[in-house]
């Protein structure tokens, strides 16, 4: 219902967009909803979804296929992220893995690196995670305190990082670390860490508000000794990196959040339309359609915007302060949103069996993760007044 009141989006009107957002919609009715319930209680996903998205082509979608992707642009990444959210499928951290670390891999990686790991994240054969945030160290990452000692042909990493999505399951992390510390050549640098390394080892899996059955753990370092191949970028850019990467990461999250909040309206039109109080369809009610009129008028605002941004990063033009503007601006509105049609739904809208439930716990973290909404609003400032700044 609520498709026909949208725009047209041309991001996605091509047949090849057509045919792979049914497939997506195939794979999450037939493989994917009736396991959400079992990795809840897991605290995560299986291997075999990964290896499944894998086998049909849904990771690392835009790739190029010598390295195993399938070579599109990053709209067909961004059909998958939102085919996801309306559904309210928080669970596999495949985003992260395709629009995080396989661009890291790609840009900054040697190709002796790009030949090894590229191929098996495609296949779903090894799953990734990037370490960024510390126990002490959240937005602020150039305050990092996880150390790289230069032992000559190796490092030696000491520390740990938190709040990791994919950490209890990754087999390969992106880590940045701070080389050469009380040095004066001392910078942040990114370090390509296995799992099997002696030394890394796992927290268990957090136990969340929201996002039950991603696995979102502490990564732990003990001495361990990382080859210098297996450096990311040469040393002291780390932070350089991070920052020019964190735009697409901001816009994955924001297109998370407008799909999630398209989701959160259709599945409410469908509820109060069935739903009756005093002889009367909800839907029937005048605060109703009022409170759906606002919801759906701010998500299609913001779809807008997001597909400008989306036609912009598949450009390699999308700013850091437009990315930093769909990801805060978003957020707040999926919140707002979800909230609003949790109120519709009555005291079944508080029932975890509803998805509606689960979009409310879900969401909420979205204002957090990939930078505050609050160092969001600083960076578009900066931009903003970048001449009064300086």
């Amino acid at each position: 219902m609520l498709q026909n009141i949208l725009l047209e989006r041309k991001i996605y009107a091509s047949e090849e967009h057509k045919m792979m957002q049914k497939m997506i919609q195939e794979f999450i009715s037939n493989e994917i909803i009736d396991q959400i319930d079992e990795w809840e209680k897991k605290g995560m996903v299986s291997r075999e979804i990964w290896k499944r998205a894998g086998e049909l082509g849904l990771l690392c979608i835009d790739m190029p296929e010598i390295y195993g992707g399938g070579g599109l642009d990053f709209t067909f990444n961004a059909l998958l992220i939102e085919e996801f959210a309306k559904k309210g499928i928080s669970g596999p951290g495949f985003s992260l893995h395709s629009d995080i670390i396989a661009p890291y891999l790609l840009n900054y990686g040697t190709e002796a690196q790009k030949q090894k790991y590229l191929p098996l994240m495609a296949k779903g054969e090894i799953i990734t995670a990037i370490g960024m945030t510390e126990p002490n160290c959240g937005s602020d990452l150039q305050a990092i305190r996880t150390t790289a000692e230069d032992k000559g042909d190796h490092y030696l990493v000491n520390g740990q990082k938190t709040f990791i999505t994919n950490g209890y399951m990754c087999d390969m992390a992106v880590v940045a670390v701070r080389t050469n510390p009380k040095t004066e050549n001392e910078g942040v640098t990114l370090l390509i860490l296995e799992s099997s390394m002696e030394g890394f080892t796992k927290g268990i899996p957090f136990k969340k508000i929201g996002m039950k059955s991603q696995d979102t753990a502490e990564l732990f370092f003990d001495n361990v000794k990382v080859p210098k191949e297996n450096r990311l970028g040469d040393e002291k850019m780390g932070f350089k990196i991070m920052m020019k990467e964190l735009a697409r990461e901001r816009l994955t999250v924001g297109i998370f959040a407008v799909a999630g909040a398209e989701g959160a309206i259709e599945n409410t039109i469908a509820y109060t339309t069935q739903r009756t109080a005093f002889n009367t369809p909800i839907a029937g009610f005048q605060n109703t359609q009022f409170k759906l009129a606002e919801c759906a008028s701010q998500m299609q605002i913001h779809q807008a915007f997001m597909d400008r941004c989306i036609e912009l990063l598949a450009d390699h033009k999308l700013s850091t302060e437009s990315a930093s503007m769909i990801k805060y601006s978003a957020t707040d509105m999926c919140s707002k949103v979800v909230d609003e049609c949790l109120q519709l739904f009555g005291g079944y809208g508080y029932m975890w069996d509803y998805p509606i439930a689960r979009m409310y716990a879900d969401n909420r973290v979205a204002r957090i993760y990939a930078g505050t909404n609050e160092i969001m609003k600083i960076v578009i400032a900066r931009g903003l007044l970048k001449d009064l700044l300086k």
